[in-house]
């Protein structure tokens, strides 16, 4: 009789076990959240994870080789355009400035003095020219002898000759003259060469190189973008890509500030697209400047192409993959079906779809339950 009763004990206590098990355990584990689709308008968006870059971003560097001796501005600055960024050491070239100054200074003051000098000579040519006449007539008249007459032609050939090697040095000293201002000029230049300013407004993003620095002309200093055409560089998959046209609105989110939304434009889209990763470069320009940018800071765009109208759609957060191809489960009778979805859109939180209708049960899928399979019981 002991053992009878020892069985039906061992018998209660499995199916106690049992109980607890299939209420505790197996009742919750296929118990799912489930939810309708909504009926609605849905703006189609297309992402993308780019890069900031720019339209222009310019490489400043020296113009000839030598030492900084002044860097007017550092990283992290805007400048205008025109602004001066660096000075470079001319050696020599100041004092070569000052020799070719004095030598065309020289020259100027000669040109003034032989042009007086000429003057001068001019006016006394014009009292032989009376002389001269003077005695010829006297001489036709035989009241002059031919010394005195021979005496007034030789002043009067003289002084013509002083006038025209007065002249020959004065043409002399202008061209003198002409080489010194050639001279000045070519140092200017290159002491202006040694200056150099910004090529247009925009922020300095990186510097190369500090004062009393040797520097090869080869060598960029400062790294200015122009921020009037800031962008993101993203990649999109050639499959969608063609739905995205150049001035459609988009939204950027930086990676340092994924929580603000800046607006932005398709800017450009490049015309070749990446044959190893199959991918078409769109730049995403910003409406607004986000102060301080960073170049190469990664970002997160996404794209409107288009609204849809009245179309069903369900989150993004139901959607499985199963056998490599995306879907979602959804309750029929008390067991689990997985439907391949048809997709007619999407934006960054639901799906559009065709073969869904709005009155099914879509079963939210939960890690912390049993793996859903086809023809699966579930609760709901």
């Amino acid at each position: 009789m002991n053992r009878y009763i020892k069985y039906l004990i061992s018998i209660v206590i499995v199916g106690a076990l049992g109980a607890l098990f299939y209420t505790k355990v197996y009742i919750p584990k296929s118990t799912f959240e489930v939810i309708t689709p909504s009926v609605g308008d849905l703006e189609v968006r297309i992402g993308g994870i780019g890069n900031v870059g720019a339209k222009n971003i310019y490489t400043i560097g020296a113009q000839s080789a030598g030492k900084i001796i002044a860097l007017h501005h550092d990283v992290g600055e805007w400048v205008k355009k025109g602004e001066l960024l660096i000075e470079m050491d001319g050696v020599d070239l100041p004092e070569q400035l000052a020799v070719m100054l004095a030598t065309l200074n020289k020259s100027k003051y000669d040109i003034n003095a032989l042009q007086d000098e000429v003057t001068n000579l001019e006016s006394q040519k014009r009292l032989i020219e009376t002389t001269y006449e003077r005695y010829t007539k006297l001489k036709n008249e035989k009241y002059a002898s031919d010394a005195e007459y021979d005496k007034a032609k030789a002043d009067l050939e003289s002084i013509t000759a002083s006038i025209q090697a007065t002249k020959a040095r004065i043409g002399s000293a202008k061209a003198a003259a002409k080489i010194a201002q050639k001279n000045v000029d070519v140092i200017k230049a290159r002491l202006e060469r040694l200056k150099v300013y910004a090529p247009s407004d925009g922020y300095i993003v990186s510097k190369s190189a500090e004062v009393a620095q040797n520097v090869l002309p080869t060598a960029p200093i400062f790294t200015i973008v122009d921020a009037s055409m800031l962008w993101v560089e993203t990649k999109v998959d050639e499959r969608v890509s063609r739905e995205i046209k150049v001035g459609q609105k988009a939204e950027i989110r930086l990676r340092s500030e994924p929580q603000r939304a800046y607006k932005g434009v398709v800017q450009r889209i490049e015309p070749m697209s990446d044959a190893v990763t199959l991918e078409r470069r769109i730049d995403v320009a910003f409406l607004e400047l986000p102060k301080p940018f960073y170049i190469n800071e990664q970002a997160e765009v996404q794209i409107e192409v288009k609204r849809l109208h009245s179309v069903v759609k369900i989150p993004l957060r139901v959607i499985v993959q199963e056998s490599g191809e995306m879907g979602v489960w959804v309750a029929e009778a008390g067991h689990a079906k997985f439907v391949k979805l048809q997709e007619v859109g999407h934006s960054t939180s639901e799906i559009a779809v065709s073969n869904i209708e709005k009155n099914s049960k879509i079963i939210v899928p939960d890690a912390r339950k049993k793996s859903l399979s086809n023809g699966m019981r579930i609760h709901l």
